[in-house]
C-alpha cells in the first residue's frame, strides 16, 4: 500500500500538510487560523436570563421589614445608652433612652407580625434556637428584649416595681447591640447579589445607623443641658453609617449601581444629604440652641430610615437584572481558574 504523500507547497501561501506556508514561513496550521476568525466574530457578552425572568426570586418580604428595621435598630442602641447614662448618674438621659428603646420594641414587634402574615408565625420561629441562623437567633433577641424594654421603661415613667424595672433595663441592654446590628447579617445571608456581596459592611451599616438614630431619638426627648452624650452618639453613628456605607460602595464596585438608580437611588441619596445635614447640625449649633438639636435629630432620623429603605429597594433591583447574579459569579468562577 503505498504511503500518503504530504501535500506540496502552494504558491498561494496556503497551509500546506506539513505545517510550511507557500511563501517559505510557517504557519500554525489551520486550527490557528479557525481559532482567529471565531474569537474575531464571538460578540461581547450579555448577561440574560431564561425568557427574560429573573435567576433568583426577588425577596419575599414586604414594605413593614425595612421600618422594622429602623425601629428595632433604634431600639436596641437606646437600651445600652439607656444603662449607662443610669451609671453615669443621668437619670433624664436614662429616662429618654428607656422611652426610645421600650416605643421602638412595642413598634418594630407589630411590623414584623405584620410582614409575616400570621400572628402565630412569629411564635413558631421560637420553637427551636439555630445558631447558625440569623432569623432564629433574632427572633429570640426581639422576644427576649420586647418585654424587658418595654418593662423597663414602663417603671421608669410610672415610678412602681423599681428593682424589677431596674433589672429589665439592664437585660435590655445587653440584648440591644444583638438587636441593631442581626438585620444586617440577616440580608447579608440571603442569595440576593447586592446584599450578600456586602456581608462584611452591611452590619456596620446597620450598626451606625441605629447609632445615629437612637441618638437622635433620645436628644428631642431629653433636655439640652443632659442630652450631650445622646447628641455625640448621634453625630458619631451617622459619620459611621456615611463611612461604612461609602465603604461598601468602593467593595461593590459594580455591583453598587442599583444604589445610584431607580427608587433606591433616590433614598440612598435622601440618606446621605439628611445624615449628613443633620449630624453637622447637632454637631455645631445643637449644644446651644435646642431648636437646632430638635431639627438636626429629625434630618439623622430622617436620613436612618431612607438608609434603610434604600437597602430594602436595592435587594429588590439586583435581583431583577440576571448581570448583578451572573457576573460576580462569573468572575469568582475564573479567580479559582488563574
Amino acid at each position: 500500500m503505498s504511503q500518503r504523500q504530504p501535500t506540496a507547497a502552494r504558491g498561494d501561501g496556503s497551509p500546506t500538510g506539513n505545517g510550511q506556508r507557500g511563501d517559505g514561513k510557517r504557519g500554525n496550521g489551520r486550527g490557528g487560523g479557525r481559532r482567529r476568525r471565531r474569537d474575531m466574530m464571538v460578540p461581547e457578552a450579555e448577561f440574560s436570563s431564561y425568557y427574560g425572568r429573573p435567576v433568583i426570586k426577588e425577596p419575599a418580604w414586604t414594605i413593614e421589614v425595612p421600618w422594622y428595621f429602623f425601629a428595632g435598630g433604634m431600639a436596641g442602641a437606646a437600651a445600652p445608652l439607656a444603662v449607662a447614662a443610669r451609671v453615669a448618674g443621668n437619670q433624664r438621659l436614662a429616662r429618654g433612652a428607656l422611652t426610645v428603646a421600650g416605643a421602638g420594641v412595642a413598634a418594630g414587634l407589630p411590623l414584623l407580625v405584620s410582614d409575616l402574615g400570621r400572628p402565630e408565625r412569629f411564635h413558631h420561629m421560637l420553637r427551636v434556637i439555630k445558631p447558625t441562623s440569623p432569623m432564629s437567633i433574632g427572633s429570640w433577641v426581639l422576644a427576649a428584649m420586647g418585654p424587658a424594654a418595654v418593662g423597663a421603661a414602663i417603671s421608669d415613667r410610672l415610678g412602681i416595681l423599681r428593682r424589677l424595672g431596674r433589672t429589665a433595663e439592664v437585660v435590655s441592654g445587653l440584648l440591644g447591640p444583638a438587636l441593631c446590628t442581626y438585620t444586617g447579617v440577616l440580608v447579608a445571608n440571603t442569595a440576593v447579589p447586592v446584599w450578600h456581596e456586602a456581608g462584611g459592611e452591611l452590619p456596620l451599616v446597620f450598626a451606625g445607623s441605629a447609632l445615629a438614630s437612637a441618638g437622635a431619638a433620645t436628644t428631642v426627648l431629653t433636655a439640652p443641658a443632659a442630652a450631650g452624650p445622646a447628641r455625640r452618639l448621634a453625630v458619631v453613628g451617622a459619620l459611621v453609617e456615611l463611612g461604612a456605607v461609602g465603604a461598601m460602595e468602593r467593595r461593590l464596585g459594580e455591583l453598587a449601581e442599583p444604589y445610584h438608580e431607580g427608587p433606591a437611588g433616590r433614598y440612598a441619596k435622601l440618606a446621605r444629604g439628611c445624615t449628613a445635614v443633620g449630624a453637622a447640625t447637632v454637631a455645631l449649633a445643637g449644644r446651644r440652641r435646642r431648636w437646632a438639636a430638635a431639627a438636626g435629630s429629625g434630618l439623622i432620623l430622617a436620613g436612618s430610615a431612607f438608609e434603610r429603605l434604600a437597602v430594602y429597594k436595592a435587594g429588590f433591583q439586583s435581583a431583577r437584572d440576571p448581570k448583578y447574579v451572573v457576573k460576580p459569579q462569573r468572575e469568582r468562577m475564573e479567580a479559582d481558574n488563574r
